[in-house]
């Protein structure tokens, strides 16, 4: 069955479709690119209601981003446009190295997302990670002027623990937090979920599908695919996880649903507060997940799924950024 989208969620001042799409696979991190299959998902995705699309200037060395544009270019008007900055990567591996949230580098990153973009304002600018070196009041002193300027809309942080996002939420009011949240990563429910509440940030969850583990259809591709660093896909561990993805097979067969949908419908349960931003490079997927907005589950359901603990550390290194652990 076809879903279009058609009820809203709110990210500051902008009206949001309860998914949105990650678009970091596209060019980046997943295995070999296919651009034309990619623009398709992309088309597809903003014809079926979806309009948040989530990019970042790491992706793919700036190749996502000019990827985008090229959807922008026609249908501008149509998408609430995000992107990030902040993390800088090793240019053999194009893998973070570290963070720069320096006033200089804000700049220096938003003039060069907007040119790699084709757009003139940039609807909700996330840090991509909080710098270590330097206070977080600096560096969203400096973003709150690009609003100023009407350069970015709204401002954001990504994985920002909850003293980094009162501390910037008092400089400048913060639309959304980005963080990786799933049936599988709970972590920010104990302290950043509540402080996301606390300053009015919406909730907007990364990797909900658990980079593709909760489907119970993902195989790591051969070649670049950085899953195969992750603790969570590695040998026991990822046995072990797939037989809880197997329990999450059962509810889906209960509701004539994927493993895929019922993920994400847990998700989207957490509350109207929460856009998960489900990322893929397939028009197949997308239709897929956009079916989990139809996807009701009970409170045993959801009491059942919350109870899954999974097998291993959802990343093997996070020592390039404090404040963040696996």
């Amino acid at each position: 069955m076809t879903t279009t989208l058609t009820a809203t969620r709110r990210i500051g001042d902008l009206d949001v479709a309860p998914l949105g799409l990650g678009c970091m696979g596209m060019s980046f991190a997943y295995g070999p690119a296919d651009e034309s299959e990619a623009l398709a998902t992309l088309n597809l995705a903003i014809d079926r209601g979806v309009n948040l699309l989530d990019t970042a200037d790491m992706y793919g060395g700036g190749a996502n981003e000019r990827l985008l544009a090229k959807v922008l270019a026609d249908r501008r008007d149509e998408v609430v446009l995000a992107t990030k900055f902040g993390i800088k990567t090793n240019p053999d591996t194009g893998y973070p190295a570290g963070v720069d949230g320096s006033p200089g580098y804000v700049r220096q990153a938003v003039e060069a997302s907007l040119r790699r973009l084709g757009v003139d304002v940039i609807d909700l600018y996330y840090l991509h990670r909080v710098d270590p070196t330097r206070p977080i009041e600096e560096t969203v002193e400096e973003m709150s002027k690009l609003v100023a300027e009407g350069k970015v809309r709204n401002l954001g942080l990504s994985e920002a623990n909850a003293d980094s996002l009162r501390r910037a939420a008092a400089v400048h009011p913060i639309a959304a937090l980005q963080s990786e949240w799933s049936i599988f990563s709970r972590d920010i429910e104990v302290s950043d979920v509540p402080a996301a509440r606390e300053v009015g940030a919406t909730i907007v969850p990364y990797s909900p599908l658990g980079r593709g583990m909760l489907t119970g259809a993902a195989k790591v591709a051969e070649g670049a695919d950085f899953r195969k660093t992750l603790p969570r896909w590695q040998g026991a561990n990822l046995d072990a996880n797939l037989a809880l993805v197997e329990q999450i097979r059962g509810i889906a067969d209960e509701l004539e649903a994927t493993p895929g949908q019922v993920a994400l419908a847990w998700v989207l349960a957490r509350g109207d507060d929460v856009v998960p931003i489900p990322g893929t490079k397939r028009r197949t997927y997308l239709e897929e997940n956009l079916g989990a907005v139809d996807v009701q589950l009970s409170a045993e359901q959801l009491d059942q799924l919350s109870r899954l603990e999974p097998a291993g550390d959802r990343t093997s290194d996070m020592e390039w950024v404090a404040g963040r652990s696996a």
